[in-house]
């Protein structure tokens, strides 16, 4: 028996034994747990505010569609929607450890869109890539990253449009997270660059700028001002006018009806008490308009719907106070927001409480030698829910808020009303864009008795722009843009598929000038491009023979601003009499470089050297790349400088999200 009591204390000796091992084995893993500073922190926890991407910024756990992140009919619960192109950037401390995601692209968008959407994901630690997903269309699986971090500082995430002509498309970070220790990753702040100008001071004496040629409507009143720089007073002289045109020698402006078609080469002189300049301009009466591509202002990307009378006036008084028309800047066109209910003689749409006398703003603005443009929509609400183009009954009551199409148009109705209060441009928006709307309008318009330029907007589907280049004279070729380095260079850099479609009195649009203060109806403020990156924009936009429609609050204009939007030779690229739009010489994604050139009436060619990387990097461009040959003579059209004679090849460095601006002449 006392054996067996013995044996039996032994047995649960061994068993509290045991007990306490195991018991200290997890306290020990508890401890271990304790001391290690291993953390997670998910990607939709940072201030994803500080995203910069091609359309708006980043959602957390929703695509930016609103919706749930789904890829490929699976649905995550976290992560961070946004869009391609488009960039996060995270700062690391040197001591995170790993980061995981499941990318892909959102299911979200409508049928077309997911069809035709594609988008690359690459990831760069410390500006070293470190993965690349290859192109995934809408529809294929989540890919998974995973990447270690040790030692990393910056951790970049970036997703790619793929260069398939379309940006904007939606993607998804799905279950996104950094594993970390230490300080906590951050969103990395934008770099700043320094405001520094290129464009060199001008003369007082008189300069004649672009454009060289205009178009016009026979038997349609005239209002063009000769664009001329230099002090005032000045006496402009111009030989051989048509019958039924005039000019005021005082400013320049040419008005009046021309009986005869025709073209006509004027012989135009400005002098003043410092000197005198001659050029050639032609005067073409026709059935053209914008035989160059408009430039002037817009009131939407700094007032939004919050436009009145007071702003465009004011927008118009600033034009002239800053010189701007002297380049060639001419219309003032109102955005969505000035629209009330239809009434009238007409009944029309009639302006809301913000427009108090359309009629007197419009006569104030052509008396300074100005243009002026409204906005509309054959929908029955407009974007900003104003009193559109359409309506349920024939006095233009509206029943259902909801309805796009109503069973009545008014284009008729408005037009004569937009002739009699003088309007000169029309903005005309909805998508999809149709045919049929656009060819009412566009044929109301060129029978209305008043050359109204005709401009479509949102997002001209491409399939049709052989269609729009016989209907329109300026097409959106995209999404709204926004003042981000991503959004500019995805719609900038992927215009190269419409270039055929381009042309004098047809304008690919690849959007409004995002540059000075902007506000799209909120706080004012400076445009979120740096320097370089504003350079870029301005650049290729001319490149692109694109419309120059400025986008900020003109009042409040800086000195940076101004010589930005007043380069006479960069303008002239811009306003080039043939009208041809440029094209991409070289794509190289490796080294994040896009050359593009684009012939001139002249037969120079305009070069941009562009660099869209993260750091400074010189470019070189090759006869062959360009289609020439021989002695170049090569000029910097930002700084009007003459570098030199090259042949066969010219390098230039170009700062990181620059640009190098040359004309080649032979």
């Amino acid at each position: 028996m006392r054996l067996k009591n013995l044996k039996k204390l032994s047995s649960k000796r061994n068993i509290i034994k045991r007990l306490l091992f195991f018991n200290l084995i997890h306290v020990l893993i508890f401890l271990s747990a304790c001391n290690d500073p291993s953390k997670k922190i998910w990607l939709d926890e940072l201030d994803l505010s500080k995203i910069e991407a091609a359309a708006g910024g980043g959602v957390a756990n929703k695509s930016m569609w609103n919706t749930p992140l789904i890829i490929a009919a699976d649905t995550f619960q976290r992560g961070v929607g946004t869009h391609a192109s488009g960039m996060i950037a995270i700062n690391l401390d040197g001591n995170a450890k790993r980061f995981h995601a499941l990318v892909g692209l959102d299911d979200s968008p409508p049928e077309l869109e997911r069809l035709l959407a594609s988008a690359e994901f690459v990831v760069y630690a410390d500006n070293k890539e470190v993965y690349r997903s290859g192109i995934m269309k809408n529809g294929e699986k989540a890919k998974k990253i995973e990447i270690s971090l040790n030692g990393v500082r910056r951790l970049k995430l970036y997703a790619d449009h793929a260069d398939d002509g379309i940006s904007g498309d939606r993607v998804d970070y799905a279950d996104a997270w950094i594993e970390y220790a230490g300080e906590k990753p951050a969103m990395a702040e934008k770099p700043t660059v320094a405001e520094y100008i290129q464009t060199p001071i001008v003369p007082e004496s008189p300069i004649i700028n672009a454009p060289y040629i205009h178009g016009a409507r026979p038997e349609n009143p005239i209002l063009f001002t000769i664009p001329i720089t230099g002090a005032r007073p000045m006496n402009v002289s111009v030989e051989q006018l048509p019958e039924g045109v005039k000019l005021d020698s005082k400013t320049g402006r040419i008005y009046g009806i021309a009986k005869q078609a025709g073209t006509y080469k004027l012989q135009v002189k400005a002098e003043n008490k410092l000197g005198s300049d001659s050029k050639e301009l032609t005067l073409v009466i026709g059935d053209k308009l914008l035989l160059t591509p408009p430039m002037g202002w817009n009131s939407w990307n700094v007032f939004g719907s919050g436009i009145s009378q007071e702003k465009v006036i004011g927008a118009a008084d600033a034009m002239i106070k800053f010189g701007l028309n002297n380049y060639g800047y001419t219309y003032i066109n109102i955005d969505d927001g000035w629209q009330g209910s239809r009434g009238g003689k007409y009944n029309a749409i009639m302006p809301n409480e913000k427009f108090p006398d359309m009629k007197g703003m419009i006569d104030y603005i052509h008396s300074l030698g100005l243009k002026v443009g409204i906005y509309s929509s054959p929908w029955v609400w407009t974007y900003a829910s104003y009193t559109g183009g359409a309506a349920d009954t024939k006095d233009g009551q509206i029943f259902k808020k909801e309805k796009r199409y109503g069973e009545f148009n008014f284009h008729e109705e408005d037009v004569k009303q937009w002739v009699e209060w003088g309007f000169d441009y029309l903005k005309y928006d909805w998508n999809p864009n149709d045919i049929e709307h656009t060819t009412l309008m566009s044929e109301t318009l060129k029978k209305s008795g008043r050359d109204i330029a005709f401009s479509i907007s949102n997002a001209a589907p491409f399939e049709l722009a052989g269609e729009w280049a016989k209907l329109t004279n300026v097409w959106r070729t995209t999404f709204d843009i926004h003042d981000s380095w991503y959004s500019m260079t995805a719609i900038g850099f992927t215009q190269h598929k419409w270039q055929q479609f381009g042309g004098p009195g047809h304008w690919n649009d690849p959007d409004m000038l995002v540059v000075g203060k902007v506000g799209w109806g909120g706080d004012i403020r400076k445009s979120k491009l740096t320097a370089d990156e504003q350079y870029t924009h301005i650049s290729l936009w001319s490149i692109l023979a694109a419309p120059l429609l400025i986008g900020c609050d003109l009042s409040l204009l800086d000195e940076f601003t101004v010589k930005l939007l007043t380069n006479s030779e960069v303008i002239a690229v811009d306003q080039d009499v043939a009208g041809i739009q440029g094209d991409r010489v070289k794509f190289d994604k490796q080294n994040q470089i896009e050359i593009w050139s684009r012939p001139l009436a002249d037969g120079s060619l305009a070069v941009g050297l562009f660099n869209l990387s993260d750091k400074e990097q010189s470019i070189s461009v090759t006869w062959s790349e360009l289609g020439i040959s021989g002695d170049r003579k090569v000029r910097n059209l930002w700084k009007q400088a003459d570098l030199g004679t090259f042949n066969d090849s010219f390098s230039n460095s170009v700062p990181s999200h620059g640009v190098g601006f040359f004309k080649l002449a032979g």
